[in-house]
């Protein structure tokens, strides 16, 4: 079964028709600029124009880097204000001409992909994927379970949003290198095992694509660290398996 997966980042808006039984996309996926600023009209342009480029006709799935309850953003820590209180599955659906369409964190998205096709596949227990870009997103498993919207890139660390001193934006503002990032994602990452105390983290994002740049810099967690596997596609799968028709009863 194939289904069109859009990922809405603070700096990209990607999409690609996604085969749900390999869990990878059918085509090469597009990507363009999030406007700035991130106004709901102006990524709703974006996201058309992704879908359009395919020339797809069916049920697309969209994520969203914020908490997203029923289709309503209720958050936009990374985007425009206005997405607070939005309908945005209603937006997407009316823009894109009455296709179904299913909006759900980024996060979560990309959580769900990497628990069903990818590093958390077949473990139990608790997983926590956290993806490092614009700012940090995370999605928080127990047994394959998915506890929606935990939004652990806003936790306090030293006086910040956690996102403000350890996401790849930090990062790049301050001109950091690698080795003083790690340090910054450690800490971060002994503030979340503290709270959790999961047995992996999964840490996805465009940084999953360079994990020996600063997974072994990061010492004194104990639980495993991995790449995420599908790396930046995590968020277009999981979007599109969350747009997946339901099947009738029998």
């Amino acid at each position: 079964m194939e289904i069109f997966g859009v990922d809405i980042g603070g700096t990209g808006i990607k999409g690609a028709p996604v085969d749900l039984d390999r869990g990878e996309p059918v085509h090469e996926r597009l990507k363009l600029p999030t406007p700035h600023p991130a106004t709901p009209e102006g990524v709703a342009d974006v996201v058309v124009e992704v879908v359009r480029h395919f020339e797809w006709d069916g049920p697309v799935g969209v994520t969203f880097p914020g908490v997203v309850t029923d289709g309503v953003t209720r958050t936009a820590a990374n985007m425009d204000p206005a997405w607070v209180g939005m309908d945005t599955a209603g937006l997407l659906t009316s823009r894109l001409g009455g296709r179904p369409v299913t909006v759900l964190n980024d996060a979560d998205a990309a959580g769900v992909a990497e628990m069903t096709y990818g590093a958390g596949r077949g473990r139990g227990g608790t997983v926590i994927l956290l993806t490092l870009g614009t700012g940090i997103g995370s999605a928080l498993f127990t047994d394959g379970r998915l506890v929606a919207n935990t939004e652990l890139g806003h936790l306090e660390l030293h006086g910040h949003d956690a996102e403000k001193r350890a996401s790849v934006k930090a990062k790049e503002d301050a001109d950091m290198t690698w080795e003083r990032w790690a340090r910054r994602v450690q800490k971060y990452l002994a503030h979340v095992e503290m709270l959790f105390s999961p047995q992996l983290f999964i840490i996805g994002g465009g940084v999953s694509r360079k994990p020996d740049k600063f997974l072994p810099l990061i010492e004194g967690i104990r639980a495993e660290i991995v790449p995420a596997q599908l790396q930046n596609n995590a968020g277009i799968v999981g979007a599109a398996m969350a747009a997946r028709p339901a099947r009738p009863a029998a």
